[in-house]
């Protein structure tokens, strides 16, 4: 019998701590429809002089101001990303946006399956799956958002909720898994003001590296998001945590100021 070596959690603790700390942090704006061209130049202006940040820095912004964005950041070490994608490549569907359309705007990042996505539009767990495997084929990496609701949290199905929400994705990909960035964002938390507390955000986020650990060997490597009303003001408790390697950042993304201020937090 192999005698395994005795891991207390307190050791335990302080390796995923240190982890964490070699991970580089994201950061990474989520507009979603909001925005005007007057908003997002005196938004984009205020992220871009407060840099240099010690993190990466993103935003995501509707389709129509793409190319303004483009031009703005493209100076600067801040990137930036859509919301949305077809899992289509071109064809006979109204109203979609391809990945090829975002890659000729620079896009480097584009958020699927977040749950307004999922509630509004229906989108299941293997379309989402689709739409991250169709932006790695372009280069552009998905930002795959996993969470469940009040009702799924207080039944004890988070856990199930996620890992078959993620399962999707990492069947899909198979060894290209580890090119992804992974979002947990609690339902209840997303716009309502109320926050997972730190503890309860890490514990979902090690069950999701958990799960990538048995997928792939860049799980480590891997930077896991947290999103659900993350303000100035919580944001460090938040990035400290082991599993946590930064925020998708919603309502506060949209004032510079509160923005910066996650940013540095993050750094």
């Amino acid at each position: 019998m192999v005698t395994l070596p005795f891991i207390d959690n307190h050791r335990h603790k302080h390796l995923m701590q240190e982890m964490n700390k070699m991970r580089r942090k994201l950061v990474v704006g989520n507009w979603k429809m909001h925005g005007s061209h007057k908003a997002n130049a005196e938004l984009l202006a205020g992220i871009v002089e407060a840099r240099p940040f010690g993190c990466d820095v993103a935003v995501c912004v509707p389709f129509p101001y793409l190319s303004e964005t483009a031009v703005t950041l493209a100076a600067s070490d801040v990137r930036w990303g859509a919301q949305d994608c077809s899992a289509h490549e071109q064809g006979a569907y109204t109203g979609e946006v391809s990945v090829g359309m975002l890659h000729e705007f620079g896009c480097r990042y584009v958020i699927v399956g977040h749950s307004e996505r999922r509630a509004y539009h229906g989108e299941t767990d293997q379309l989402v799956a689709d739409k991250a495997k169709a932006a790695l084929a372009r280069g552009i990496t998905p930002i795959v958002c996993v969470g469940e609701t009040l009702e799924q949290r207080e039944a004890g199905e988070t856990e199930a909720v996620v890992k078959r929400q993620l399962s999707a994705v990492i069947h899909t990909l198979g060894h290209c898994a580890g090119e992804m960035v992974v979002a947990y964002e609690p339902v209840w938390a997303i716009g309502t003001g109320r926050t997972a507390s730190p503890e309860q955000a890490q514990a979902v986020h090690a069950v999701l590296r958990a799960q990538l650990r048995a997928a792939t060997a860049r799980a480590d490597e891997m930077q896991i998001l947290y999103g659900g009303s993350v303000k100035p003001d919580n944001a460090t408790v938040l990035f400290t945590q082991a599993d946590i390697d930064g925020g998708l950042i919603g309502g506060a993304a949209l004032k510079a100021k509160d923005f910066v201020a996650i940013c540095r937090a993050a750094g």
